[in-house]
């Protein structure tokens, strides 16, 4: 695992010129942090290959994809952990599942289209073998986006 004191100031700001858009190309990018785009290209290989960076893709506004309908579900686990996380990793309407500590084994993010999808998703997850209870919130707005975090480095 990388280490911040890992960093240079010129790593650093590849992170957070492309934890907030990965638009452009390299070109583009290097142009904008004032370097070539040959050290660009071998700097970002070199975050990828310490895990930092971990591909480039377009950040979703799910909402507006029609998935009005998103909860965090508290799911309370007897037995095989792994398993139960995986087979609820598998549900198609999972966004996220965390591995947490607390009254929870794990808390689940899912994004449903509507009622009844979001209703049938919770009850898939409470089906599976070794899921002994589950609390469920719905996510009334998301006053900040996870994917907006960057962080100080």
């Amino acid at each position: 695992m990388a280490d911040v004191t890992d960093f240079d100031e010129l790593d650093r700001r590849i992170i957070v010129l492309m934890s907030s858009s990965s638009e452009g190309s390299f070109r583009q990018i290097a142009k904008e942090l004032g370097v070539h785009p040959t050290t660009l290209i071998q700097r970002v290989k070199n975050l990828q290959a310490k895990g930092v960076i971990k591909g480039s893709r377009a950040k979703i506004d799910y909402m507006k994809l029609g998935f009005g309908y998103m909860g965090i579900v508290q799911v309370y686990i007897e037995g095989d952990l792994l398993a139960v996380q995986g087979g609820i990793k598998s549900l198609p309407q999972v966004v996220a599942v965390f591995d947490v500590t607390g009254d929870c084994d794990s808390i689940v993010w899912i994004a449903c289209k509507d009622r009844d999808e979001f209703s049938d998703a919770v009850k898939s997850i409470m089906a599976i073998d070794g899921v002994k209870k589950t609390n469920t919130s719905v996510v009334l707005n998301m006053v900040k986006d996870p994917f907006d975090y960057i962080p100080e480095i």
